[in-house]
């Protein structure tokens, strides 16, 4: 056999292993593109979750002083000397967190975010003592409600998490106005 009949032979050889290596070199760089979403899905789930846990801290303490200032809803009341101080704090921790959500959240979470921390600004106002309406507390505290359903809501499907969010949380409970106890929560 002659060096011309083995050349077909040679050549499918050399075109064999270059689409081997080449095939190989896709799987792994797919392999490693979806494990770098993984772990960003999971950064991304830690930030989310710190953010909405430094917000509902903050939420109970504003909730707790306004409790002490007569607001409905809410018990456990917190003096506003002790409780501005800790509120103080809170939004500090808050803040914080924000600056991560800003980095790795897609623009309509960090805008339901955004939309979150304002309403609870908002309740704010009333823990402050710089409101003073009681329908004006209940409006806030729905606002804030309705502010963290669209977080939870954005943030899952950022985080491609399947089915429907979780129940609204609104105030008063159902069962507050039906009982007539929407003084306690």
């Amino acid at each position: 056999m002659g060096l011309w009949e083995q050349v077909p032979a040679l050549v499918g050889v050399v075109v064999g292993a270059v689409g081997s290596i080449a095939a190989a070199g896709a799987a792994e760089k797919s392999r490693w593109r979806r494990a770098r979403a993984e772990r960003w899905d999971e950064k991304r789930f830690q930030i989310y979750v710190g953010y909405a846990n430094a917000l509902k801290a903050q939420i109970r303490i504003a909730q707790r002083i306004g409790a002490a200032r007569g607001f409905a809803n809410v018990v456990d009341p917190l003096e506003p000397v002790q409780g501005l101080v800790l509120l103080a704090e809170a939004e500090s921790r808050r803040a914080a967190e924000w600056e991560s959500v800003l980095l790795v959240g897609d623009a309509e979470t960090v805008a339901a975010a955004r939309t979150w921390h304002e309403a609870v600004w908002n309740v704010e106002l009333y823990a402050r003592g710089l409101r003073t309406d009681p329908d004006g507390w209940a409006a806030a505290e729905q606002a804030m409600s309705r502010a963290r359903d669209a977080f939870y809501a954005r943030a899952r499907r950022d985080l491609g998490i399947a089915g429907p969010p979780p129940p609204s949380g609104n105030w008063p409970r159902p069962w507050q106005v039906e009982d007539g106890g929407a003084g306690t929560g």
